[in-house]
């Protein structure tokens, strides 16, 4: 019954169209009314895993589709929580993981979506982009000076350049869809306060001073930046085919529950079956069957 209201929620937090948006709009505590313990709030995300996994086997023996689940978020909103929780019961050759840190020399001899392209997800697998094209609207923008080292000719560096990559963003991701690629992605949306007392846990925490980087405190002084770029990206690029989840992400069982929810909405609507055998295969199988008796 939960469950099914979780899965009821999601319109709750979808945008398919940057008319009208606007991130304010979102309560980065919201529950959706939902008051859940700790241990109910992991056997419902148990269960939705569970049925994750059915999902994603007849994704992966159809070979027809594949899924494209991109992450963005603020340090410290969990997406690498949410990743390694929400896909743990994944069968790991059906899925794809990439992690997109600096841009390489390599990939700055490149257009800025070439080195996203080289690790799109295959037919029938899954492919998870914690970072992503996303990166060169936000962190780009908010620090416009890293376009020096993109080797862009001048005359293309304008005013209007991050309207054009918006532009460039959603042609690309409606040209995905028409591809067989179903395009998620999630912005785990988190306060400026839970940010805060995240911080102060990696710092105060050794098990999690690994976690804490300086760079991270510098960035948060950029926060009402990055929320304008936030808002401009996805105002921009929402469609139906390529939908935002703006996920509240300060309470960590929630963000969990609704990108799971998501992803099984999502994979539900692509009808998925194990492939039909034909008669020359069910006289092959019958074949083999006798040969092994």
């Amino acid at each position: 019954m939960i469950r099914k209201r979780v899965e009821n929620i999601l319109d709750r937090y979808r945008v398919t169209s940057g008319k009208g948006f606007r991130l304010k709009d979102f309560d980065a505590g919201d529950t959706a009314g939902l008051t859940l313990e700790k241990g109910e709030a992991a056997d419902l995300l148990d269960q939705g895993i569970e049925q994750l996994a059915g999902l994603q086997d007849k994704l992966y023996a159809q070979d027809r589709w594949s899924v494209l689940c991109i992450f963005q978020a603020m340090d410290a909103a969990g997406k690498d929580g949410a990743i390694k929780h929400v896909f743990s019961g994944v069968n790991p050759q059906g899925c794809q993981v990439h992690s997109f840190k600096a841009p390489t020399s390599t990939d700055l001899d490149h257009d800025f979506l070439w080195r996203h392209s080289t690790s799109l997800p295959e037919r029938g697998r899954i492919g998870i982009h914690n970072r992503s094209w996303y990166e060169e609207v936000l962190v780009v923008r908010v620090h416009p000076e890293y376009l020096t080292g993109q080797k862009l000719p001048p005359s293309l560096v304008g005013k209007d350049i991050w309207t054009e990559r918006l532009e460039d963003i959603a042609a690309y991701e409606r040209y995905l869809s028409r591809q067989g690629t179903v395009v998620l992605k999630f912005f785990l949306n988190v306060s400026k306060a839970e940010q805060k007392k995240r911080f102060l846990s990696r710092i105060e925490e050794p098990e999690k001073n690994w976690k804490f980087s300086a760079g991270d405190v510098t960035e948060r002084g950029h926060w009402d930046s990055y929320m304008a770029a936030y808002e401009a990206a996805i105002r921009g690029t929402a469609a139906k085919h390529a939908p935002w989840y703006v996920v509240p992400a300060d309470n960590k069982w929630f963000t969990r529950l609704v990108v799971g929810a998501a992803l099984m909405h999502a994979l539900e609507d692509l009808d998925l079956h194990y492939p039909k055998v034909t008669k020359a295969q069910k006289l092959a199988l019958e074949a083999a069957r006798k040969a092994l008796d």
